[in-house]
């Protein structure tokens, strides 16, 4: 079995776009789509089709693109409500919005990974429906760990009469958390077509295999070499 490469120039390129589509859609996200204190990930389906279509590592590589993102919003006060937080813990918030994003990303390909060999379809809507749980749980946890800061923040933005479960868990979470898994869930379909018809416009070949133009050059060697045992036979 030949071993499978990543770095390769289909990969690459493949990544570059999803990579734009995170930043872009990220971005969006923060301007328009803000629900309750924190905005929509809707970068979660080009993530998802990363670690669907080439692997693990490149649901990985865009859950962290995605967290930088964020990370940078929240810094330079685009995100409102994230810059809040980084200015009462700037290294909690920022390592919960690498983390987060990575997670995401990493079970996204890595379940994926583990149920395909059996049913691709499976495996892409639990790739799918992974990708919005582990974003949101890690959040929700990490804002638990955070609680004085939190607090903090809901003071700022004068949030009163409700606990900080309440907060953390219905205003902050709650609806987003609704709408990203049903996006998601809606998209799986369509991201399982998408990869499909790319692995049988190559074949039945993944992002990950070998390129073409060397199995191709190793035809053509192949054939000068039948060419000479020829010649030598007659």
């Amino acid at each position: 079995m030949e071993k499978k490469r990543f770095f390769t120039s289909r990969n690459i390129a493949f990544l570059a776009v999803l990579v734009a589509l995170v930043v872009v859609l990220q971005t969006m996200s923060t301007l328009i789509g803000r629900l309750g204190g924190t905005p929509l990930s809707l970068v979660l389906i080009p993530i998802v089709l990363g670690a669907v279509m080439i692997g693990p590592l490149a649901g990985i590589l865009l859950g962290f693109i995605f967290g930088v993102v964020v990370t940078i919003c929240g810094v330079t006060g685009f995100d409102g409500w994230t810059y809040l937080l980084f200015s009462q813990q700037p290294f909690w918030t920022v390592l919960l919005c690498l983390v987060k994003g990575t997670a995401a990303g990493a079970a996204a390909g890595f379940l994926y990974k583990a149920i395909a060999f059996k049913n691709r379809y499976i495996g892409v809507i639990v790739a799918s429906l992974a990708a919005p749980i582990v974003n949101t749980g890690i959040f929700v946890v990490g804002a638990f760990l955070m609680k004085d800061a939190i607090e903090s923040v809901m003071a700022a933005t004068q949030v009163s009469g409700v606990s900080i479960v309440y907060y953390v868990i219905i205003g902050l979470a709650g609806v987003n958390f609704l709408i990203e898994f049903a996006i998601n869930a809606v998209a799986s379909p369509a991201i399982y077509r998408v990869a499909e018809i790319v692995k049988r416009a190559r074949g039945g070949a993944a992002y990950t295999e070998e390129e073409p133009e060397e199995d191709s050059s190793k035809q053509r060697m192949g054939e000068k070499k039948e060419k000479k045992i020829k010649k030598i036979v007659e």
